[in-house]
This record gives structure tokens, C-alpha cells and sequence, in this order.
């Protein structure tokens, strides 16, 4: 189970998109994951031929817990062992004297699941007593095929929370497990509010940490933003409103750009030690409809066109708001952007996203007095500040970083 954020713990698998057998290639998505924050698909870090899946649909397991077994390339799936199911699943056959090798599994490409063996060690119902006039126990809705539903725990518990019936969802998602967000969709909008209640304790808990273990400190500069916003407006202007490049994608440009040309503020804190990168994941922090956010990367963001960011960033929102997110977008960001200036904001001051070693804000773009060559007028001007990691830089190449940002923003044609 990969980390798809510094406030994973554990994730629950809710869909195999592979089955034993199956060739794969490194990028791949094999599965999707339902987490506190989101469902996520997972990609395979290897390829070659899906020999086991070792987790069954709607196990939660805790981060780094194998999910499946990768053999090489043209080497062939051992059908016994990829029909054999999890460790949890051994443990629990063993435990009931339950012979694997007779269960037909129900699981992806024959794999059997924890289900498989809970359906053949119910216990036996107990001998019939003597008859005694006693009210009728309540009937019991059983699904059709007499199978338990397929249901992830998170699913599980937001129904019961809801009072939905569990069997009706399963019985509308057909072959699929019932997922969170499922649920979320069926339920009363007021219950959508513990949702994000639960996001923003694991927020809070994260940037926690963050601020009691990463020594922090904090820069700002003011940035004319004059000729950035004259470049945009004629560039804009022969393009469509569905093309238009909007300033946030200027402003991710400019920081990607500085980060390749100051390299203390790009990479990670891993095993006591700065990790630099010489490729730039850019994090875009992004608020969800139901409460929360969340910080998935544009990978290389400093080799794309402004349009091709534009674009990628559009996606990027889109996607994470409807759960579409990929496991390598969660974890791979090396420096993250928070932009709150659509909400009126003139300064932003973040918390660093741990294991990143900086975090980039920006205010909204305001009129503002401005002199310059002796001169004062009225000049659109935003507010950049920097939050970085004291163990890796200090206030000299924090500001050399937002001095570079600056001055790429002066010249926007050259982003």
C-alpha cells in the first residue's frame, strides 16, 4: 500500500483493475484506493506479469502492506499461489481449518477473499429446541446471492451512519465494490459534513507535526505584477475563453522556475537528510466541494508551456474533485503553491507539507501604490511568501528564491 500522503495510515483497496496474469507496464493503474481524504488510483511501480494479488477488494491495510506480486517480464503467473489470497486471508483459513484449495474465489481472477472464507465458517445454526410461543424475530434482509455485500469499511461505516441500506447500494453497484463515495452521493447533505470534519482532523494532526518538527521560517516580497498582466491580456485576447491562460498559471510558472535555480527549496526531508530533486512536482493545494483539501502535484511543471500548465492544472482540479486522482500525484510533489487570492486574501503564511522542505503563497493581485524611476502610480501587485525548512536553507536563499520569481514574472514572455 503506497503513501499517498504524509497523513496516511492505512487504505482500504475498493477496485483491482488487473487480474493474475495480467501484463503491466510501470505507469499503469492497477487499483484504486479509498482513503480519509480521497479515492485514489494506484499505479504499479514495475513491469511485468500480475503473478499474485495479495490484498482482496475492500481489505483496509496500513501503508506499506504488499498488495501484489510483479514476476519479471514473460515469466508466468503461478495460478495456485495468486488464487491463495492475502496473508489476512491465510491467517483466518488457517484459524478455521478451512482447506483453500476446495474455495472457489469470488475475488479478481479467481482470487479468494476473507468473504470466501467467512461464507463457509458461519456457524452451524444450533439444534432446534423445544417449541415455545414466542414472537417472530424481525426478518433479515439477506442480498440476493446470499454473498455479503462488497463494501469497503469506510463505505460501511458512512452507511450506517446514514442509515443506508447497505443491500439496495450493492445490489445498484453491480460487479463493483460500494465505495465511499457511493455513499457520499446517497447520503443527506448534512452527513457530508463529517466527511470533512474527518479531513480536517487529519489536516490539523499533519500540520501538527509539521509545525512542531520542521523549523520554519517565513519571507515576503511584493511583486509588480504590471507587465505580466499586459502580457496576459493581449495573449489572451486571440485566444477562447475555454483557452485563456489564467494569472495562477503564470504564478505556478514563475515558481517552478525558481525552484530549478534554487535547488535548497525544491525536494524532500527523508531518513534525517535533504533529498534535493532536479525535476520540479510542482503541489497545487486545492479545496474540495465537500470541506478539505488536498495537494496533488503537476509533474515537471518547470517544462511545460504556460498552456500545457494551464491545462494540466484545469485537469489537476477537476480530477481531484471528482476522486480521480493518481497515487504518484499524491506523493511525488517536491515543492507545493497555496493561492488564496480568489478569496480576497493579501497574504498567505502556509505550513510546509512534511516531507517537502518549502511551501509558496500567494495573495490576491490589488492596485497599489508603487513608485519607481521617481515616479508613483497605481500598479497590480501581489504578495508572494515563502515558508521554508531552517535544517535545509536560511533567509539568504529564501530570498534569492523569490528574487528569481520576481524578476521571471517581469518578463512573462519568456516563461
Amino acid at each position: 500500500m503506497p503513501s499517498l500522503g504524509a497523513d496516511m495510515e492505512s487504505g482500504t483497496i475498493v477496485e483491482w483493475r488487473v487480474a493474475p496474469g495480467d501484463e503491466v507496464a510501470r505507469g499503469d493503474i492497477i487499483a484504486v484506493v479509498d482513503t480519509e481524504k480521497s479515492t485514489i488510483e494506484v499505479e504499479v511501480f514495475e513491469s511485468g506479469v500480475v503473478e499474485a494479488l495479495l490484498v482482496g477488494e475492500g481489505e483496509e491495510v496500513p501503508v506499506g502492506t504488499p498488495l501484489a506480486r510483479i514476476a519479471p517480464a514473460g515469466a508466468a503467473a503461478t495460478a495456485t499461489t495468486a488464487l491463495v489470497g492475502s496473508p489476512l486471508v491465510r491467517r483466518l483459513a488457517e484459524t478455521a481449518h478451512v482447506d483453500l484449495a476446495a474455495l472457489r474465489g469470488t475475488g479478481p481472477g479467481g482470487l479468494i477473499t476473507r468473504h470466501d472464507v467467512e461464507a463457509v465458517t458461519q456457524p452451524s445454526p444450533p439444534a432446534p429446541a423445544p417449541p415455545v410461543r414466542v414472537a417472530p424475530p424481525p426478518p433479515v434482509r439477506v442480498p440476493p446471492d446470499g454473498a455479503r455485500p462488497r463494501i469497503s469499511p469506510r463505505a460501511r461505516r458512512l452507511a450506517n451512519e446514514a442509515g443506508i441500506d447497505i443491500d439496495a447500494l450493492a445490489a445498484a453497484a453491480g460487479d463493483r465494490p460500494v465505495t465511499g463515495a457511493d455513499i457520499e452521493h446517497t447520503a443527506p447533505a448534512p452527513k457530508k459534513v463529517d466527511k470533512g470534519a474527518s479531513m480536517r482532523h487529519a489536516i490539523a494532526q499533519v500540520m501538527a507535526r509539521s509545525k512542531r518538527e520542521i523549523p520554519h521560517y517565513y519571507l515576503s516580497h511584493a511583486v509588480d505584477l504590471s507587465r505580466a498582466m499586459e502580457w496576459l491580456d493581449a495573449t489572451n485576447a486571440a485566444r477562447t475563453v475555454a483557452d485563456r491562460i489564467l494569472p495562477a498559471a503564470l504564478l505556478l510558472k514563475a515558481t517552478a522556475t525558481a525552484a530549478s535555480k534554487v535547488g535548497e527549496i525544491n525536494g524532500v526531508w527523508r531518513d534525517d537528510a535533504f533529498v534535493p530533486s532536479d525535476r520540479v512536482h510542482l503541489g497545487v493545494a486545492i479545496s474540495l466541494r465537500g470541506g478539505g483539501l488536498l495537494a496533488p502535484c503537476i509533474h515537471d511543471a518547470g517544462t511545460l508551456t504556460l498552456e500545457e500548465l494551464m491545462a494540466a492544472l484545469r485537469d489537476l482540479v477537476e480530477r481531484a474533485r471528482a476522486g480521480r486522482l493518481r497515487g504518484s500525484e499524491m506523493s511525488d510533489g517536491t515543492l507545493t503553491v497555496t493561492n488564496l487570492g480568489d478569496q480576497g486574501v493579501d497574504e498567505v503564511f502556509p505550513v510546509i507539507y512534511a516531507p517537502q522542505v518549502a511551501i509558496v503563497g500567494f495573495g490576491r493581485v490589488t492596485e497599489r501604490p508603487w513608485a519607481e524611476a521617481g515616479m508613483i502610480g497605481a500598479r497590480p501587485v501581489v504578495t508572494a511568501t515563502l515558508a521554508a525548512d531552517h535544517r535545509v536553507s536560511d533567509g539568504l536563499r529564501g530570498a534569492r528564491f523569490l528574487d528569481v520569481l520576481a524578476r521571471s514574472l517581469q518578463d512573462p514572455g519568456a516563461l
